[in-house]
């Protein structure tokens, strides 16, 4: 397996162009055998992915070209693909997705994977290339509504209910956690025992409009109640803005990430997280701050 993965991240470093790690950009221990792309450097690529296994890839958008710099995942199973996100405004995502699909389909000897695109939450900067994929052969574009999702999911009772949804030989549980956007999302991949958490949980400011606190405490809850019974080795989330000393983040809209926060977080920040969302948190820009999060209420939103 292990040999497996590296074969995988090789390829896949070469596919996107990613800048052979040196000493210079010295492996970090993790999840993740590199480095991610943090603008520190006077060039790097537009994408960068890593794979997590041959049928798990983990895309970034480089900051260079869109400050939200989103995380975007692609997740094969024997009959269908499913790509998360499409990422910020200013991305190429589309030839990056079709290449790796490509090398899939190669690699499997195949000619064809319909692929079904899902997005964390329907905010902009993980939204923005849904256009590129709409006259894509073989693909499904989910919409951006709750309903939408819930629909295309088979989840009568939104958001209470999980669902299933079989990649085939690969069953992935779908979580609702409204909150910080109506129609968002967490899922959970039993193969790798990975939650990707979007914008609900990740290394930065999990930003919370105060009308729909208690849906967000609600869609804690049902992650606290799901982490619980499940094994997760990590909690992969839609951005890092946090920096590796304790409780530091970035300014707004900064250029460049030195000093990064590794992507993943451990199982523990789920129960950080539903805890910290206990506390009063009803005046917007007042952030509760944590190590590897800032809980961070804003002003009422539409959705």
């Amino acid at each position: 397996m292990l040999v497996e993965i590296a074969r995988a991240v090789v390829a896949a470093t070469l596919l996107c162009g990613t800048p052979t790690v040196t000493a210079a950009t010295a492996k970090p221990p993790g999840l993740f055998p590199e480095r991610w792309i943090d603008g520190t450097l006077a060039q790097e690529p537009e994408v960068q992915v890593q794979a997590l296994d041959g049928d798990t890839f983990v895309i970034r958008q480089s900051i260079k070209t869109n400050f939200e710099a989103p995380f975007l995942y692609l997740l094969f199973g024997r009959d269908k693909a499913l790509l998360v996100d499409t990422g910020a405004q200013g991305g190429q995502i589309r030839p990056v997705i079709d290449r790796l699909v490509a090398q899939w389909l190669s690699a499997k000897g195949r000619t064809r994977i319909p692929l079904v695109v899902a997005h964390s939450h329907s905010h902009g900067d993980h939204v923005a290339g849904d256009a590129a994929f709409r006259d894509r052969p073989d693909t499904t574009v989910i919409g951006l509504e709750a309903q939408d999702v819930a629909r295309f999911f088979g989840i009568a009772k939104w958001p209470e209910e999980l669902a299933r949804f079989d990649l085939g030989g690969r069953s992935l549980t779908v979580i609702p956690t409204p909150g910080h956007q109506a129609a968002a999302i967490m899922i959970y991949d039993p193969r790798l025992n990975i939650l990707l958490s979007g914008d609900t949980l990740y290394p930065g400011r999990l930003y919370v409009p105060v009308n729909f606190l208690a849906e967000n405490r609600a869609s804690v809850d049902r992650v606290a109640a799901f982490a619980a019974s499940h094994p997760i080795r990590a909690v992969l989330g839609a951005h890092i803005e946090m920096t590796r000393t304790h409780g530091q983040d970035y300014p707004h809209e900064a250029p460049a990430h030195p000093d990064e926060h590794p992507l993943e977080l451990p199982k523990r920040s789920i129960d950080e997280l539903h805890k910290g969302l206990r506390a009063p948190l009803d005046t917007p820009d007042r952030p509760q701050v944590h190590d590897h999060f800032i809980i961070y209420p804003v002003a009422p939103r539409p959705n």
